[in-house]
Parts: C-alpha cells; structure tokens; sequence
C-alpha cells in the first residue's frame, strides 16, 4: 500500500492563518474595548498581523524548522503586533486601556503558538506512525560522502524525508548519472541531494538542468574541506546583484540592542545576586590557601580581534607560563580551591564585569589567551571568523562538548564550526537555550572546565 506523500503540505499555511485571524478577531470583542462594531479595526488588526507575518516568515515552518526558530520568530511576531495595537490606541486613547491591549494580544499569541506547535507536533506524529506527509528524496555521491545524511533520513522519519535510493558515484559517474535521472521520472522523486566534492563543475550543471527543467527540488552536499558555513545573501546594488559571503545577524542594529539588554540584565542578576557575597568567601580561600592576587587578569581577543583583560578567580599558583601554556588535566600548578572553581566553572563569573563593561557577551564564542588565537589563526581553517562577535562567557559549542583543554586539532575544529553557526543563526531564544544549557551541563558535573 502506498502510502501519501506530503501533496496537501501546502494548505497547512493558509489554513493556520485562516484559523490565526479568527482567533485575533473573536478575541478582540471580549478582550478590548475598541469599538469592535467598526469594521476598519478588523480589518486593521488582521492586516498588521499578515505584514508582520510576512515579513518575519511566521508561517514559513518547514519540515526541518528547528522549535527554537519557531519560537524566536512567534516573540517578534507577538512584540510587533503589540506595538501596532498600542498604536492604534494611542489615536483613541480616551476609549482604549492600554492594559487590555496587551492582554488580548498576549492570549492571542499564546492560543495562536499552541495551535502552531500542535500542528508541529502532529505531523512529526503522524509522519513515523502512518508514514504519511513525506518527500520521496536520493542522493547522488561517494558512501562517505553521503552517508551522515543517509543516516538522517533513515533514524530521523519524523522530518518526513523518505530516502528511496542511494547512488554511488564512485564509478562510472556518468552512467549513475543517467540511471539517478531515470529513477528520479520514473518513481516520481520529490528533492535530489548531491555531494559537491564528488561532481565536476560540468556534471553539476547538468545535475542543475535536469531538475529545473523537471521541477524536482535540487541540494547540494558541502565537502568538510570547502567552507565550513556558506550563509549566501543577495545584496542589490540598484539592479547589480553582489552575493554577500555570511550573514552575521548580530549586525543587525535592532538585534544588537536586543542582545545588549539581555545581557546587562543578566549580568546585573549575577554581580548583584551572587558575585557581591561569593567573592569575599572565595577571596579568603583562595588567598589563605596561596600567595597573589584574587583575580587572574589575562590579555585575549574579543569583537573584531581588539585585545581585552578577561577577568576570572585564579585558580593557580603564580607561575611565568599562565600566558602561554593552557590548564592541562592534572596541571601541577591549579591549586585545590582551584579544582574545585574551574570543575564548577566558578572561575568563570568575573567575567560578567567583562559583559557590563561592553567587552564580552553572556554568550558567544568563548576567547582565547592571545598566544593561541595566533596559532589557531595560522593552523585551523576559517578561527578569525569567530571574531565577528563579541566573545561570550559560554556559547553553542561548549554546550555540545566542546570545553576546556584543545587536546586534538579536531577539538578546536569543531569548536569554529559550532561557532560560525551561532554567528549567523544568532536569536535571543537560542542564547536562553545556551544558558539553560550550561547550567544544566555544570550541575550535571561536566569534568572538562572552560
């Protein structure tokens, strides 16, 4: 029996924002108090909710849309039409409570965002139950090329990708190619994902050709040795396209200042909440245990390479190489208090002076002492990229392992890659993720230290 694939994908849009603006419109006459018997506020209302919808992509949820992205586009979705609705108040302000504004438009994005995620989850439901609202793929390249994708599909079937065959271009690329276009008419294939590494620039056009001219959605496979992250934009220069490399989102004026108030508010929290109390206990463990100062001041490189002094609890005896060699597992020099600070990361919380004072974030690609980001600059592929943005007290790839000590090149390898992909996939909500995330990690007793 075949099963559906997913042809009705495309009414789950308009029928969400058909559902949306029934919900904004009944809401609004027990919720407020415009005159709800005009009908230009409904139409107002409905035509502020699609332009901002529009332009932020709400309704543009795809199978591999992560919920993070979803909910970081529903809070600027929920902000803006806020700000419309009060402005709307504003002109009739005698007969308009601003309070009851922003509770219609609260509840609305609330029941709007559980609808949403209902229907998310239904269908990553429904796609490994009945195997229904799938796209029918195959890829093109070598098995080891290919093969982290293959395994995707196949213990992933809630995305709704159903990968129905694997072609090999290890031999006779030419007549794999043929037999991948057959198979791709003839059992009606919906997306063909190819290896880069594996093609010539020749078979790649033809590969091109042959999907445009049969409608079949086309993707390429990056090889690790190209670019780690290719976040292409399109810039137009009147009518002059000019292809924009990466899209580093923390540019963004608007979004700078989002991340510049969460992170003085959260630093705030922590100097006022537990660093005004912690570093008179800790300065007299530290200092009654050796000789030196209570902070450990260190030169590194934050937002576009500038130096900076990086402020942590010293955890070590005073010595002539804390500069040059970093804290190695069972390092001689790390003091008993020090254990115990660097294990729980509590070394670290000087730095949120660091955020206040502008020079770090709370999270974002973690800084290294200037003699190492010299040599990672010269020895690892695409290091200085992660000095778009401000270094930060944790960041995505220390919540996926990545922490500590760089014992192999593929630590600070996998430290870049995670990086690059924050800066250009930067949104508050996954900084809050981070957060939690490191929190987490550190009352789990993760063993390696930053």
């Amino acid at each position: 029996m075949k099963t559906k694939t997913g042809r009705y994908s495309g009414c789950i849009r308009p029928f969400s924002f058909v559902i949306d603006l029934i919900f904004i419109n009944m809401l609004s006459v027990y919720l407020t108090d415009f005159p709800v018997n005009k009908v230009f506020y409904s139409l107002f209302i409905s035509a502020s909710w699609f332009i901002i919808a529009a332009n932020l992509g709400f309704y543009e949820v795809y199978r591999y849309t992560k919920l993070i992205s979803i909910l970081n586009c529903a809070l600027k979705q929920g902000v803006l039409f806020t700000l419309f609705c009060l402005v709307f108040a504003f002109f009739d302000s005698e007969n308009s409570s601003f309070q009851r504004i922003v509770l219609f438009t609260s509840v609305s994005l609330f029941l709007i965002l559980i609808i949403k995620l209902c229907i998310y989850y239904f269908l990553k439901r429904y796609r490994v139950l009945f195997g229904g609202n799938f796209r029918t793929v195959i890829l093109l390249g070598n098995s080891k090329s290919v093969e982290p994708l293959q395994q995707f599909f196949t213990k992933n079937p809630d995305y709704g990708y159903k990968l129905e065959k694997v072609f090999d271009l290890k031999k006779d690329k030419v007549r794999k190619l043929r037999e991948s276009f057959a198979f791709v008419l003839e059992h009606k294939i919906d997306e063909m994902y190819c290896s880069m590494s594996d093609l010539t620039q020749s078979q790649i056009n033809e590969i091109v050709y042959f999907a445009d001219n049969n409608l079949k959605t086309l993707k390429f496979i990056p090889d690790k040795k190209q670019i780690l992250s290719r976040n292409f934009t399109f810039e137009y220069y009147n009518y002059i396209p000019v292809i924009s490399l990466r899209n580093i989102l923390l540019d963004d004026s608007l979004n700078k200042v989002i991340k510049r108030v969460f992170d003085i508010l959260f630093s705030v929290v922590v100097i006022l909440g537990l660093l005004s109390w912690l570093t008179i206990i800790l300065a007299i463990f530290i200092k009654w245990e050796s000789k030196g100062p209570l902070f450990f001041i260190q030169k590194r490189n934050g937002l576009n390479y500038k130096e900076f002094n990086c402020y942590k609890f010293r955890s070590m005896e005073l010595n002539d190489e804390a500069d040059i060699n970093q804290v190695s597992k069972n390092d001689i020099r790390v003091t008993t208090v020090g254990q115990f600070i660097r294990k729980t990361s509590i070394d670290e919380l000087p730095q949120f002076l660091n955020v206040l004072f502008g020079d770090m974030s709370v999270v974002g690609p973690r800084p290294h002492m200037v003699s190492h980001t010299e040599m990672y600059a010269l020895k690892v592929d695409k290091f200085m990229v992660r000095h778009f943005v401000k270094p930060g007290i944790t960041g995505l790839a220390q919540t996926k392992g990545f922490r500590g000590e760089v014992e192999t090149d593929k630590d600070i390898i996998n430290r870049v890659k995670f990086d690059i992909f924050y800066l250009e996939n930067w949104s508050i909500l996954l900084d809050i993720k981070i957060v939690f995330n490191t929190i987490y990690n550190t009352i789990k007793g993760d063993e390696k230290a930053y």
